[in-house]
């Protein structure tokens, strides 16, 4: 409640004064008024105490709850559910009646989504810090099974020994394409060479460096071949390649890479 309104006078607030409230219920509208003495937390600290996750953090007016964002992922990964196709779901659970007049912020959950799934990964990889002072694929789960030292071996094992060997399988997927982004300048990369795939950059120098000399096949129609002459359109890359365990079908950290042409 704000006692400032039942005195006479207005308190000065941060944002809208109606926060939309974005949860697995629907989208609601919540007078809120953030906290003013002396030492409070700024606005969206409060909000993230309360389990709110802020769309912006300068004047936060919608928020997602940590429970909607859960939910999403859990949708993404299990049953493959886009972010459109969720947030027309949250239209329909907010009024079946008239879903059009829901506000719509399907794009905002995108970008919240995003940082959420970020910030699950840090937490679940127990990190502190600054993301830049990591290794390379740090955030991301090699096989357990696989002997790595350290973790499930000794550190002094002799890594020589057959007992030990990794056995090592490289394929590609032709059918994951990626389009051209409309605006590539606007992108930020959260976790460049952090996870699975590799560091942007250091990829895009790798390829520029690297002769590439065109292969003739005597198979009729071979896609990793007929790919390397094709055009790209609008596609930014025509496939993934990576590398995996043998034994258990684990993706290694930081071996993934796009094809360009092919397996170029």
């Amino acid at each position: 409640m704000d006692w400032g309104l039942l005195r006479g006078f207005s308190l000065p607030y941060v944002g809208s004064k109606y926060l939309t409230v974005i949860n697995v219920t629907g989208v609601h509208f919540v007078l809120s008024w953030p906290c003013q003495c002396m030492h409070a937390e700024s606005y969206h600290k409060q909000l993230l105490c309360t389990k709110l996750y802020p769309s912006t953090f300068e004047k936060p007016s919608m928020v997602f709850t940590f429970l909607v964002l859960d939910d999403f992922l859990r949708d993404n990964v299990e049953c493959r559910t886009s972010g459109m196709n969720y947030y027309s779901k949250l239209h329909w659970v907010t009024s079946s009646v008239f879903p059009h007049l829901v506000p719509d912020q399907y794009r905002e959950l995108l970008w919240v989504a995003q940082q959420w799934h970020l910030l699950k990964l840090l937490k679940w990889s127990g990190y502190q810090g600054n993301l830049n002072d990591s290794m390379k694929g740090d955030l991301a789960i090699f096989c357990v099974a696989c002997p790595q030292p350290g973790i499930n071996l000794s550190p002094q094992a002799n890594l020589d020994d057959w007992r030990y060997t990794r056995t090592v399988v490289m394929d590609g997927n032709f059918k994951a394409e990626h389009m051209c982004e409309w605006r590539p300048d606007d992108q930020v990369w959260l976790m460049d060479g952090h996870g699975f795939m590799v560091n942007n950059l250091q990829y895009w120098e790798y390829i520029a460096a690297t002769p590439h000399i065109m292969e003739k096949s005597a198979c009729n129609n071979h896609k990793v071949i007929s790919q390397t002459s094709a055009s790209h359109g609008k596609l930014n890359s025509m496939g993934v390649g990576a590398t995996a365990c043998a034994w258990h079908g684990c993706f290694y950290p930081h071996s993934v890479v796009d094809f360009q042409k092919g397996k170029r």
